[in-house]
């Protein structure tokens, strides 16, 4: 069984669909990725893992399912690092007291076009795994947690970021041939 789905698919099924779809969304992305295709398909089964109640040590998904890629599976530094800050995960760490414990712990990846596929696959992709627009799942995301939550300031604070990610990402799609 493969990890993500142990550690969602029955405790979690809704995160479980979504990672599935942000999977999905990943794996057709091969034309812009090349070699790197396989470790954005596993940073992108894997970037919600933290949500596991048994994982969640520090109540901040990124940081805890880095750690437990880490440290119980002796994971890939690169897919690691992924996980930890998929979808500008700084920012929200930054809200929660955790930026320096992240950055220390788990460095953003320089090369770009990972960061940005990654941000693209996760948002635009419903929680039900579904793709969406970008716009339409940050509006989805404020609704569920509110506008006033740290879940809600931190991803108001994003969406530029987000939204310029998923630019790049859609540009470098239309310059590829089918």
């Amino acid at each position: 069984m493969h990890v993500g789905e142990a550690e969602l698919k029955n405790v979690l099924p809704r995160r479980w669909a979504h990672s599935l779809g942000v999977a999905s969304r990943a794996a057709g992305l091969g034309r812009i990725l090349g070699r790197e295709a396989d470790v954005m398909v596993a940073a992108a089964t894997l970037h919600d893992v933290g949500y596991a109640p048994r994982l969640a040590t520090t109540g901040f998904h990124p940081l805890d399912g880095a750690r437990f890629l880490c440290d119980e599976h002796g994971a890939d530094e690169r897919l690691v690092r992924l996980v930890a800050n998929h979808s500008f995960a700084l920012l929200e760490a930054e809200e929660r007291g955790l930026r320096e414990e992240l950055e220390a712990e788990f460095p953003l990846l320089e090369e770009q076009i990972l960061v940005d596929t990654l941000v693209y696959c996760d948002m635009t992709t419903t929680p039900f795994g579904e793709p969406t627009t970008a716009q339409e799942r940050v509006v989805e995301i404020v609704g569920r947690y509110g506008a006033d939550s740290v879940v809600g300031r931190f991803i108001r604070r994003a969406s530029p970021e987000i939204f310029a990610a998923v630019e790049r990402v859609d540009a470098a799609l239309a310059a590829q041939p089918r």
